[in-house]
């Protein structure tokens, strides 16, 4: 996807991501809306109406405030 700046952050987060050690508690929900940043923005890009395309953008940003949340509460926010 070209020119689509929001996507790039998003894999260069989960990247940076790996690898954080986090109480095993958290590591599953953590891992799962990690991914789920990137995914929702290349399925959303896909989608042919902007009604459409933003249902998933608010996904991944609904996934990415529960990633904050984890990174705060477990101690490791340093990104």
């Amino acid at each position: 996807m070209k020119n689509f700046r929001t996507y790039e952050l998003a894999k260069e987060f989960y990247k940076a991501c790996q690898g954080l050690k986090l109480s095993s508690i958290a590591k599953d929900q953590f891992d799962r809306a990690l991914l789920s940043i990137p995914l929702n923005l290349s399925e959303g890009a896909a989608k042919p109406t902007e009604r459409d395309r933003k249902k998933f953008y608010f996904t991944a940003l609904g996934s990415l405030r529960e990633v904050q949340t984890l990174l705060t509460l477990f101690g490791t926010e340093k990104l």
